[in-house]
């Protein structure tokens, strides 16, 4: 039988949430449990006591910003009526390039890169599953007919290919007009 993960308490998800915002702020590296309880109003040892360690401080965080991210995803799936590869990385460039969302989507960057170069621990599988779920989400914009076939696969993979390398430098230039045309470029190619 498996084992259910126990609900949190309300102070667990209210600090969690804190230092959800904090993490947002200042980034997960070199993060430190006594001036994170301190800003937060809490204790390193009340942490403990929720999370268990800092390593399941760290892996709460990473799936509240994995929530942040399925909910953005779970916006431009739509398998009932797939609007298109095209139309679908549209979207959620728009939704990637906007202002507003670069906290997490430097949260997410950090994220992805340290689950690539430190695989155990907290970090670990956050890049493939956010690889996975990225791929999902296009391929329910795919048409049933393009999305089966192996041509689907391929260009869904390229179109998250783009849409991850724009993101990246976008973060790293701030430069969202240089980018959004590559990523345009990119999808009338996409198109033909």
């Amino acid at each position: 039988m498996p084992q259910q993960t126990p609900t949190p308490s309300a102070r667990q998800t209210e600090l969690l949430e804190a230092a959800y915002q904090y993490a947002l702020a200042h980034g997960l590296a070199g993060l430190s449990l006594r001036p994170l309880a301190e800003v937060i109003g809490s204790s390193p040892r009340v942490l403990l006591f929720l999370f268990g360690s800092k390593d399941g401080l760290l892996r709460a965080l990473l799936a509240r910003a994995r929530a942040d991210e399925l909910a953005l995803l779970d916006r431009a799936r739509k398998p009932d009526r797939p609007a298109g590869l095209v139309p679908a990385v549209e979207r959620v460039w728009a939704w990637l390039a906007a202002k507003e969302h670069r906290p997490l989507l430097r949260l997410w960057a950090e994220a992805y890169a340290r689950s690539l170069v430190q695989p155990d621990g907290a970090w670990a599988g956050f890049a493939r599953a956010t690889v996975e779920d990225w791929l999902g989400v296009l391929a329910d914009c795919q048409p049933p007919s393009e999305r089966d076939g192996r041509d689907g696969a391929t260009r869904r993979t390229l179109a998250l290919a783009v849409l991850r390398g724009a993101l990246l430098d976008l973060l790293a230039t701030d430069d969202e007009e240089r980018v959004t045309e590559a990523v345009e470029h990119q999808l009338a190619l996409l198109r033909d």
